[in-house]
């Protein structure tokens, strides 16, 4: 504390004896922001970012929604063994291996993207996934080349993984570092925008797949088609992403055109964020990210991925009904999501993330309850006492997660604290569900798990800083218009004395 505060170590008779002296110091040290200290964003630049970040995070959720909605067919290609639940647990471990490489990519791609920028990166890991989509779709059945089907499947389920490891943490830090300061929550939230496009682009290609063709034609080559498809799309969201300018913070960091004042330049003085550094000096606010994401993935995976195969293997639904509902349900929140993220701006990130925690701790059970009746009514209002629960999540967590971490380790940091938890609760939680029912015999196996997350999740939420309307750490506050970069100086100077 002696670097920022002289009255924490000084002789207190001196500083009575010498106040001007100890102002002076205390000014130096926390100089007042100066007018080009403020980033005015450009609000043009600002909806070009959030468009190519969200449109990677969805195109990363199309490509993991379509393993998931398609993983009873890809059993039956890839792992033929007569027991549907043998394969259907095969075809989840496969689902479960990207994300147990996905911490990889996030240690590899994060720090990479605190030294040499977040656009370049995020090039790299849009072009790596669209690469791994396209060649799964391509892989001969296990009935052509036998063992090599499944092994070339993992192999490149392992590609996605890697290259998924720096696209959230890029992804979001991205938008949040764009975005002004005010409405951090409501730009963040198209990025879960993009997640819930992902999904129900996947959901309703697979549906359309399902209704079209029958058994023989899906696991012949319909499989393949939504696959295929992530090549053009990959391609597409490259392009957005390389007309990008470097986000204003970064530029700050690399001494480029986003000016800022000493006060700030001693604490970004380095864009060096390894991963040293991040597990040394960081340690306790990465646990609480890891936390906070475990609950928020496992709810996740749990509704917008494990869903459809629940109601199809477990209760009898057809692929079709059981997509179809949970498509409505996808599209009703894709409707309110931005409005919860101008709600987190204006009452607070923890506001949010507890409502939707709380939810599912006390609605998990009254909602398995009512899906495993059968009925549509009753599995449309199930589901969608979960999806409001989580969307509260959904349209707040891009926009507090990355204000945990200062601008010189933000990317390393969330991409490592995101990609440990999402490989060891997220990934897995399709897994661990099938293996509990199978376990246990209860079908309601889903939302006790869910509620368990869900504590860990309060618990977690209740540890964590509130941070809407507040600059970024490490960061100089970002405004929309000059008028408010001049209050803010305003706000700073002192009243005149007569």
């Amino acid at each position: 504390m002696a670097a920022t505060d002289p009255h924490r170590t000084a002789d207190p008779d001196a500083v009575r004896r010498h106040p001007t002296l100890f102002r002076a110091i205390r000014t130096r040290q926390n100089p007042r922001l100066r007018r080009t200290d403020i980033t005015v964003t450009d609000d043009r630049a600002v909806k070009r970012a959030v468009k190519a970040a969200s449109l990677g995070n969805a195109m990363e959720w199309f490509d993991f929604g379509i393993y998931s909605y398609l993983a009873v067919t890809l059993g039956h290609v890839f792992f033929p063994s007569g027991n549907d639940t043998t394969q259907l647990l095969s075809s989840f471990a496969t689902f479960a291996v990207a994300f147990l490489v996905r911490p990889l990519g996030g240690m590899f791609f994060g720090p990479m993207g605190d030294r040499i920028g977040r656009k370049k990166i995020l090039a790299l890991t849009m072009i790596m996934m669209a690469i791994g989509t396209f060649a799964i779709g391509l892989i001969p059945s296990h009935g052509t080349i036998g063992v090599w089907a499944p092994v070339l499947l993992i192999l490149f389920r392992m590609l996605q993984g890697f290259s998924t490891g720096g696209e959230y943490g890029g992804a979001s830090t991205f938008i949040a570092e764009y975005a002004p300061d005010k409405r951090r929550g409501f730009f963040g939230s198209f990025l879960e925008f993009g997640t819930l496009a992902g999904y129900v682009g996947a959901a309703g290609l697979v549906t359309v797949l399902y209704a079209l063709l029958d058994t023989g034609q899906m696991e012949s080559w319909g499989w393949r088609v939504p696959f295929l498809v992530a090549g053009p799309l990959g391609l597409v969201g490259l392009y957005l992403r390389l007309r990008l300018d470097e986000t204003p913070a970064f530029q700050k960091l690399e001494g480029g055109t986003a000016h800022a004042s000493e006060a700030a330049d001693s604490v970004e003085t380095t864009t060096k964020g390894d991963l040293a550094r991040i597990f040394r000096d960081y340690w306790p606010t990465l646990i609480l990210c890891i936390c906070l994401v475990g609950a928020y993935n496992i709810a996740d995976y749990m509704l917008l991925s494990y869903m459809p195969t629940y109601l199809s293997d477990e209760l009898g639904y057809s692929e079709t009904h059981g997509l179809l509902v949970l498509l409505v349900v996808m599209v009703l929140l894709m409707l309110v999501i931005s409005q919860v993220g101008k709600l987190s701006d204006r009452f607070g990130r923890k506001p949010l993330l507890m409502t939707g925690m709380l939810g599912f701790l006390a609605l998990s059970l009254p909602s398995f309850l009512l899906i495993r009746q059968g009925s549509i009514p009753a599995v449309a209002i199930g589901l969608l006492m979960l999806g409001l629960s989580l969307v509260c999540m959904l349209g707040t967590m891009s926009a507090a997660l990355p204000a945990l971490f200062p601008t010189s380790v933000r990317y390393g940091s969330l991409s490592v604290g995101y990609n440990l938890s999402a490989s060891i609760f997220g990934g897995t939680t399709p897994l661990v569900v099938t293996a509990l029912i199978s376990w246990s015999g209860t079908n309601l196996m889903p939302a006790y798990y869910a509620m368990a997350a869900a504590l860990v999740g309060v618990v977690s939420v209740a540890c964590m800083k509130e941070t809407a309307q507040k600059p970024l750490d490490g960061s100089p506050p970002s405004v929309e218009t000059p008028e408010e970069a001049a209050e803010l100086v305003h706000a700073q100077s002192p009243d005149p004395k007569f």
